[in-house]
């Protein structure tokens, strides 16, 4: 089984900043893949940032030079540390890993989501 687990959400004033963890276990063969997506209630679930394990970062337009993502492969774990916040990056952040898993193919995980509320 392979279960990823975010951390780090809650409640931040309009310019502040926070970091969202998550952490993949299970019987993990190769992780190609983890990054984050965000979902408002009302709309489509978007990109925030994702990258491989070596190699490009994809942000959304919108998070470019606010948001940071980084891996700490030896722990399997990815982070998005945020920056500058503003009211509309409020949403339910789900952590999505491509894994490859132990008599299993590549496939696509998901948390069960953290959320951010940025208000003041």
């Amino acid at each position: 089984q392979v279960q990823l687990v975010e951390s780090g959400g809650g409640l931040v004033q309009p310019g502040g900043s926070l970091t969202l963890s998550c952490a993949a276990s299970g019987s993990i063969i190769s992780i190609y893949t983890m990054g984050w997506h965000r979902q408002a209630p009302g709309k489509q679930r978007e990109l925030v940032a994702y990258g491989a394990s070596v190699g490009s970062i994809t942000y959304a337009d919108s998070v470019k030079g606010r948001f940071t993502i980084s891996r700490d492969n030896a722990k399997n774990t990815v982070y998005l540390q945020m920056n500058s916040l503003k009211p509309e990056d409020t949403a339910v952040y789900y952590c999505k890993a491509v894994i490859g898993a132990r008599a299993r193919p590549p496939q696509d995980y998901w948390g069960q989501g953290t959320q951010v509320t940025v208000s003041s």
